[in-house]
């Protein structure tokens, strides 16, 4: 209803706006630009009263009540509400304060739009109600520290449907927070008032990649650019004047944006309209292909303001978003063909036409031939109890596993480990490893993301894990085929101890079945050997070798190392002198191959 009265709404929001503000409040308030801007600061800043940060639950009693959707007394809170239909839940003022919690609906915190870490939680601005709203504890935690923006590709979604994922806002490629339509408005007229009030403090506050470090504009040029964006997207509402209002009441000063919109451009201007889509990508390339991925490689698109992101597609279906120009395309089925093409997008959700096609054929899910089961570790055996972080060490099966900075009460099917920043290493296993499976869940953190999997120090492959706390993911690494003695180990790669972890269950191999390699094959005499390659000489067999036209060698992350015209013109034999350590894909006319250079 709100978007259908639109008119009328804003009418009666400037009435009810300029009833509320004291006579000669913004007498003062006669310039533009800069000038404008320190005018309000001096306003709103005259009269301000610190209640301290309980104060503020004191002060929700007025400010965060929600007389305007359910009109129900409860708390008004900007990640659950529900502007059109039922709220999926409804907090009780003073009932359900946080406390712990850990799913949605627990209970209700105090969330600062601007993260108070950025001035280091000192006062007034830590307990300053006109940018500190009643929220979601579970939702205030997943924001984060994060800034606000458009999210491309989203790692968590609220019940209301706010985001938290990487950023397509112009000028910016990391994580942000999108509130929902409904309150972008509100959190850009939030963020002005704390730049418009703590102005002179500014260059002293950490940035969060959004804060300016100095009084003019007070904003990073993509998070203004936004902020711009939303504030005409979203026009101030009744229940924004009224918070307003009693936001006054408790602290004695006022956010001038909602008291006058006009305001906004007034101190920084306009926004302008993108109407102009990205060119299309080019020289898209489809190669390194395994039994489930295929990298991805192309030339970016150009734009009047900015590519903010990538959209990518196999057989027509959208696979990822990334904001760069390369990735490789996971969950693909083995042995198929795709059909690859990328579109570009811009902040303003401008698309590009279509890249060129880029056809390529997954790897056998088999690899080289059946490979019985080595080894299995259900990580039932585990040792040790309670919630720390610390090293863990069992035996099972007459291996010894040992996991670095890992917590043993989280389960999946049964016993699991989970992984914070390190990993999980085996003593020496016989046999070797052809194809390796594992299944893996978020815990804690955000994601998604990927294990690292290596065999003898060599990485021979990635585990990814979902995006939703809790989901299982199996996954199966093909065609690794490292013979004799090896040893297993999984890591995550993350730094911060805070970021994701990772519980990992049900790991299991087969034996690799032989030092030749035949993968991806329309000759079924072709194979290589020895493989590990040893002295730097890959040696092959086929019929016909002296026909093929051309051998490619890539590493695992796409990248062309050697691109070799009629290879064995003259010779089987394949020269890798100046390739180190590691796991490589030879592509022929008609076969791909993977080997691995020790």
């Amino acid at each position: 209803m709100r978007r259908i009265l639109h008119s009328f709404l804003l009418t009666l929001i400037t009435i009810s706006a300029l009833a509320q503000v004291p006579a000669g409040y913004y007498n003062n308030a006669t310039g533009t630009g800069a000038a404008l801007k320190t005018q309000l600061k001096v306003i709103i800043t005259d009269g301000h009263q610190d209640h301290g940060y309980d104060g503020l639950w004191t002060g929700y009693q007025t400010t965060d009540r929600d007389y305007y959707y359910e009109n129900d007394g409860s708390i008004l809170d900007i990640y659950s509400e529900r502007p059109t239909t039922t709220d999926p839940y409804n907090f009780i003022y003073n009932t359900n304060r946080c406390g712990n919690y850990s799913n949605e609906g627990d209970c209700y915190n105090r969330e600062h739009i601007v993260p108070q870490s950025l001035f280091n939680q000192a006062s007034p601005m830590k307990n300053d109600i006109h940018f500190i709203r009643a929220t979601d504890g579970k939702v205030n935690g997943m924001r984060s520290n994060y800034p606000f923006g458009k999210v491309g590709t989203a790692t968590f979604t609220s019940l209301n449907g706010s985001k938290l994922g990487n950023s397509v806002s112009a000028g910016y490629g990391g994580t942000v927070f999108e509130p929902i339509d409904e309150f972008k408005g509100d959190v850009a007229r939030m963020i002005f008032y704390f730049v418009t009030r703590y102005e002179t403090q500014l260059s002293g506050f950490s940035s969060g990649d959004m804060l300016g470090g100095s009084a003019y504009p007070g904003l990073q040029t993509w998070e203004l650019n936004q902020l711009l964006a939303w504030n005409a997207l979203d026009p101030v509402s009744p229940a924004e004047v009224g918070r307003n209002n009693a936001s006054y009441a408790y602290q004695g000063n006022r956010n001038p944006y909602i008291d006058n919109p006009n305001y906004v451009n007034l101190v920084w201007g306009t926004p302008t309209t993108d109407t102009q889509a990205p060119t299309a990508p080019t020289n898209l390339v489809a190669n390194n292909p395994t039994a489930s991925t295929v990298a991805l490689s192309w030339t970016a698109s150009t734009d009047n303001v900015g590519v903010t992101g990538y959209d990518v597609y196999a057989n027509n279906v959208l696979k990822t978003t990334v904001s760069g120009t390369s990735t490789t395309v996971q969950g693909l089925a083995s042995s198929t063909t795709y059909n690859f093409y990328v579109i570009a997008k811009d902040a303003a959700g401008n698309s590009s036409p279509q890249s060129n096609i880029a056809t390529e054929t997954t790897l056998a899910g088999s690899g080289g031939g059946t490979g019985t089961t080595c080894g299995t570790e259900d990580f039932e055996n585990i040792t040790g109890a309670g919630n720390g972080y610390a090293t863990r060490t069992w035996t099972n099966n007459s291996i010894t596993w040992t996991a670095t900075d890992a917590r043993v009460d989280e389960t999946i099917n049964g016993k699991a480990i989970t992984l914070r920043i390190g990993n999980l290493t085996s003593s020496t296993i016989s046999g070797g490893v052809q194809n390796l499976t594992l299944t893996t869940a978020l815990k804690y953190g955000t994601g998604p993301g990927v294990l690292n999997v290596e065999i003898n120090g060599t990485q021979v492959g990635t585990i990814p894990y979902s995006a939703t706390t809790g989901t299982t993911t199996t996954t199966t690494i093909s065609n690794i085929n490292v013979s004799g003695n090896v040893i297993i180990k999984i890591t995550n790669p993350i730094t911060a101890t805070n970021g994701p972890r990772v519980a990992i269950d049900d790991l299991t191999w087969t034996c690799a079945a032989s030092l030749s390699t035949v993968e991806n094959s329309k000759e079924k005499a072709f194979s290589i050997y020895p493989n590990p390659v040893k002295n730097h000489e890959l040696f092959v067999k086929g019929e016909n070798l002296n026909k093929v036209s051309k051998a490619e060698i890539y590493d695992l992350s796409g990248k062309l190392i050697k691109n070799i015209e009629n290879p064995f013109k003259s010779s089987n034999k394949i020269d890798l002198h100046g390739a180190t350590k590691g796991v490589y894909i030879l592509k022929t006319d008609n076969n791909t191959t993977k080997f691995i250079v020790d």
